[in-house]
């Protein structure tokens, strides 16, 4: 089972959490990632790096880290 403190959180490095912050998302918080995370899971599935998070020149999420975000959505958001 996923976990967010264990598998979710290291996936936002402390630039994303910076970043998003100011777009009214703190990507730490369990509930905020938690209720934005269909949200969330657009933003690092998408290939438009005109709306991808994270935004270039960095790169794209893996297909590992958006499965990793998309198990623990189906496992109901453990924390």
């Amino acid at each position: 089972m996923t976990s967010f403190a264990r598998d979710i959180r290291p996936l936002f490095r402390d630039v994303d959490v910076e970043h998003m912050k100011n777009f009214g998302l703190d990507l730490s918080d369990y509930d905020q990632v938690k209720g934005s995370s269909q949200t969330i899971l657009n933003l690092v599935s998408s290939r438009d790096d005109q709306v991808r998070m994270p935004p270039p020149p960095d790169p794209p999420w893996t297909a590992n880290q958006i499965d990793l975000l998309k198990q623990w959505i189906r496992d109901d958001f453990p924390v």
